[in-house]
């Protein structure tokens, strides 16, 4: 089972117990999954699942280039300088919620989309929010804590359903 194996992953791989599951929905192209603090309730990082090897890894895009506490740059003013980074972990950004769902529904506007968003997901330095077309998820796009800029995700294919952990 996909969520068996990310939980494997996020006690024994990571060896943190404050981490848990907190959402995964399979698409055409593999399973997504979000961890989350348990403690504070703050999404942690973004994992992928390969649908036919099972290998559990980092999401890329958003999880490893704006994740101020998991991602690749975390504590080293993020990926090549962009914006003003803190040099400590933090959830709190100047990039309301609300601001973020407006930079998406702009992005869609200029980009000649007709999707929506649903409440954007907290992480460490970026929000991800649910996409939808006719009020249904359709994928997902991120939308940076400091600077509004969107990363649409492009890798996932089509959605299929959502998993209980």
């Amino acid at each position: 089972d996909v969520c068996l194996a990310i939980m494997e992953v996020l006690h024994s791989g990571l060896g943190d117990p404050n981490l848990q599951l907190a959402e995964v929905m399979e698409f055409g192209a593999n399973y997504y999954a979000q961890a989350v603090e348990r403690d504070i309730g703050i999404r942690s990082f973004e994992l992928l699942v390969d649908k036919i090897t099972g290998a559990v890894f980092p999401e890329m895009g958003p999880n490893m280039a704006w994740n101020t506490k998991y991602g690749m740059m975390s504590g080293m003013g993020g990926m090549m300088g962009e914006g003003p980074i803190p040099s400590r972990p933090t959830a709190d950004m100047p990039v309301s919620p609300e601001q973020a769902e407006r930079s998406a529904r702009l992005y869609f506007q200029t980009q000649g989309l007709e999707l929506d968003v649903e409440h954007p997901d907290r992480f460490y330095g970026y929000y991800t929010l649910h996409t939808l077309r006719d009020g249904r998820v359709e994928g997902m796009l991120s939308v940076n804590g400091y600077t509004s800029q969107v990363w649409y995700h492009v890798w996932h294919g089509p959605f299929v359903r959502e998993k209980k952990p």
